[in-house]
């Protein structure tokens, strides 16, 4: 995942382009960067994060760094902004999206003259930089845009830092947002609302879904007005999200409250003696829960953030499972002996929630009850590299239904077991529960997570778990 942060304005604007970015180090944690507009001067920097906040990195740049006009972001994959000259002219870019197209949009740049891409260390070309490729087949950064939303099968938002400005352009379906702020003196663009709250911004408007704005200092211009067709990502109230962030008029922390709120109505003899939630992102969760049954809300372990602050954790399952068991400290006396009712966000490959009521009863948990916020995850996402992986059967869902039902499962068959009234539906999740060593599980219900969020299902991408594109 990634995020990224816009700002035109009529006085230097690097300071508030800087906590701008920082306020997206929960969506990446390996690459950050910035890019500024001054006199005819283009300035950038990019930085490795990978062990070291984004704050901290970039702190002896900003004195370097002065202009009206910048963009910036954070990465979990390619090194941005990137640097450009053109016909267009020299132009700044950053993105947001996934492309699942990219070796037939290569060899199409190879056509039409394109001599070569950079390669990054994971041997894939930098998707940033294949979409000014394709930006630049086109006569103005217009065309440009609305060329890549045309030929992108997957999903790609992006900014486009220029001498007079910067072009937003939000992915053609919206799966990710474009949230516009305005202040005296200017506006920025951004991933997540919360980033402008403390610098004086207020909401000026969501863009819509293909939608292309021209942003300076004085003006918003509409490029391409909005399609009405969205798909925008379920998981970003789910999980993604910052929970101070509001995406389409919907609140992340307040649809979370409710979600939580909508999971407890089908618990309705739960005898449990703690609700907890997973950090960060089941605490909201379970917050909802306890205050609609009474049950006490706990914190039964504590996330350790002075090292370990951001969400997000290394590729490598290894790692990731060690520092999961690592990050979680105990308080013995809320876990020993009672029965513990824990929410997470969602369960993906099934190690960590494992491993952490592994631990809640080693401290001594006499029950662990599961309730996941979401359905269970049975398709890798195809759009924002949510729950991506060399497999789809690196996910514990595709794993369960493989043993139940043999190597070769069909469309068909995969359908009834997203059904929460089947059979097979029933059977995974028990097997789940038993693999998993829950007291028990049961997750939340695709129609009840529509209506946490309080939009309507087909303006909502739910793919990874029924498919629905």
């Amino acid at each position: 995942m990634s995020g990224f942060f816009g700002v035109a304005n009529k006085e230097n604007c690097v300071l508030d382009l800087f906590f701008g970015v920082d306020y997206h180090s929960h969506l990446g944690t390996r690459r950050g960067g910035m890019a500024v507009y001054d006199n005819g001067v283009f300035s950038r920097a990019i930085h490795n994060i990978e062990n070291t906040p984004f704050r901290t990195k970039f702190d002896k740049d900003l004195d370097k760094f002065s202009g009206k006009y910048g963009i910036g972001c954070i990465s979990d994959n390619e090194p941005q902004p990137l640097l450009l000259k053109s016909h267009l002219g020299a132009f700044a870019i950053t993105t947001v999206g996934r492309i699942n197209n990219s070796d037939e949009l290569r060899d199409a740049c190879f056509e039409k003259g394109m001599f070569h891409f950079a390669v990054m260390s994971d041997g894939e070309i930098n998707a940033t930089e294949l979409v000014a490729a394709l930006i630049n087949q086109k006569d103005s950064f217009t065309e440009g845009l609305k060329f890549v939303q045309d030929v992108v099968e997957g999903s790609m938002s992006v900014l486009i830092l220029t001498p007079e400005g910067i072009y937003c352009a939000r992915d053609k379906m919206g799966r990710t947002p474009i949230i516009i702020g305005e202040k005296n003196g200017g506006f920025c663009a951004t991933f997540e609302s919360s980033a402008f709250l403390n610098m004086g911004y207020h909401h000026y408007r969501d863009l819509g879904p293909s939608e292309i704005v021209f942003m300076n200092d004085v003006s918003i211009e509409v490029k391409q007005k909005p399609t009405k067709e969205m798909k925008i990502c379920a998981f970003l109230w789910v999980y993604y999200g910052y929970p101070t962030s509001t995406y389409e008029g919907i609140n992340v922390e307040c649809m979370r409250n409710r979600c939580g709120e909508i999971l407890s109505r089908r618990d309705e003899n739960a005898t449990v003696d703690l609700v907890a939630g997973v950090p960060d992102s089941g605490i909201a969760h379970a917050v909802g829960y306890a205050n609609a049954t009474g049950i006490p809300f706990a914190r039964p372990f504590i996330k350790y953030t002075p090292t370990w602050p951001r969400s997000f954790m290394p590729s490598s399952q290894s790692q990731r499972s060690v520092i999961a068991k690592m990050k979680l400290i105990p308080v013995q006396e809320l876990i020993k002996d009672k029965s513990l009712l824990l929410i997470d966000d969602s369960i993906v490959r099934g190690t960590q929630l494992g491993e952490t009521t592994d631990f809640l009863y080693d401290s001594g948990a006499k029950e662990v009850h599961v309730r996941p916020a979401c359905p269970p995850i049975m398709f890798g996402c195809k759009y924002l590299n949510f729950s991506r992986s060399s497999s789809e059967m690196d996910l514990i869902t595709r794993r369960t239904i493989q043993k139940l039902e043999g190597n070769r499962v069909s469309e068909e068959t995969l359908k009834e077991y997203t059904n929460p009234d089947s059979e097979k539906y029933a059977n995974m999740c028990e097997e789940i529960r038993r693999r998993s060593n829950f007291t028990s599980l049961r997750y939340h219900r695709l129609d009840d997570m529509i209506e946490s969020i309080g939009m309507d299902k087909c303006k909502l991408c739910t793919y990874c778990w029924d498919k629905s594109e």
